[in-house]
């Protein structure tokens, strides 16, 4: 299975790397040893927003573990389907997640994430929770 990993995600398995504790995120890739991880663009993104990788060098450590998803045009209609749907319902989430959601379902990816309440929104997106 190929899985797309959110930022929280990303950020607990650093953290739990970083202490030598294992937890809840290296439990969940134990549980996938044959499975293939990425992240998208917008993971990619906002890792490099916080201070543990501000340096450029830092960030690169971060992210080298993961396929990073690029932008395709495919990706941004499927933004604007989701939105439409989200909304529609009243139950819009936010525009980073949007965006992971949006590439997840391009290429028909699973997305693991410890925003399970607003990714489940998602019409025919396979959420695995951690």
């Amino acid at each position: 299975m190929a899985i797309i990993l959110d930022t929280n995600f990303v950020i607990a398995a650093e953290r739990e790397a970083r202490r030598g504790i294992p937890g809840r995120a290296h439990a969940l890739l134990a549980d996938h040893v044959d499975d293939e991880f990425f992240i998208t663009f917008t993971v990619a993104g906002e890792l490099a927003c916080g201070t543990s990788a501000s340096a450029r060098d830092a960030w690169e450590k971060l992210i080298r573990p993961y396929a990073m998803l690029g932008w395709v045009q495919e990706i941004s209609f499927a933004y604007g389907e989701i939105y439409r749907q989200l909304a529609a319902k009243g139950l819009l989430i936010g525009t980073n997640d949007l965006w992971i959601a949006a590439t997840a379902s391009f290429y028909g990816f699973a997305v693991v994430t410890n925003n399970y309440a607003e990714f489940s929104r998602v019409d025919h997106l396979q959420v695995i929770p951690y």
